[in-house]
């Protein structure tokens, strides 16, 4: 039995849930508005202040499919309800983040800038204080949206094991290696 899936998950105040023709559920919160389309076989029950879902057979497809649906919809009213947050920290001689709205300008050690626009969904901001390094802040509703944007920022300049340098997660810890050693 998948303990995900059985989980009842707790509506806050001011969240609305509604479950339209097709398994279409739309989640209404004081941050914002998500959407997903639910595979049809799944059973969706809202009840007084909980969200529960029950699948009709113990086949592995629907076993699989339980868990996934709950967790999705789990961030979906964490997500319009507190909202979530990403941060990334550019760790490196010369690096430096700066936006204007929703695009996002990143030196980076190239011979040339780096543009990359931020969907409107997401509220983006740079923070470079002296002392610090550089640091990106993402805010949305949308958890896989904000996951996948700051993976592409990431991937823009990865951390190398040998110095760190490179865009990395806010509090990540990079694995180091040693470098080479003098021959005598």
């Amino acid at each position: 039995m998948s303990r995900i899936g059985k989980k009842i998950i707790d509506v806050p105040q001011g969240v609305e849930i509604s479950v339209a023709s097709g398994n279409r559920v739309t989640v209404k919160g004081p941050k914002g508005e998500l959407l997903q389309e639910i595979d049809p076989d799944m059973d969706i029950k809202v009840e007084d202040g909980g969200l529960s879902i029950a699948r009709p057979t113990e086949q592995k497809r629907h076993k699989s499919l339980h868990g996934l649906y709950n967790a999705l919809l789990q961030n979906m009213v964490t997500g319009v309800s507190e909202g979530y947050v990403k941060e990334l920290e550019l760790v490196g001689v010369g690096f430096r983040c700066n936006n204007t709205g929703n695009l996002l300008e990143l030196a980076l050690g190239y011979s040339h800038p780096v543009y990359f626009y931020i969907p409107d969904e997401i509220k983006v901001e740079t923070i470079s204080e002296k002392g610090s390094n550089p640091t990106i802040k993402l805010e949305g509703v949308d958890k896989q949206l904000i996951g996948q944007i700051a993976a592409k920022i990431r991937a823009f300049r990865k951390p190398e094991p040998y110095k760190g340098k490179g865009i990395r997660f806010k509090g990540e810890e990079i694995r180091r290696k040693a470098g080479k050693t003098a021959a005598s």
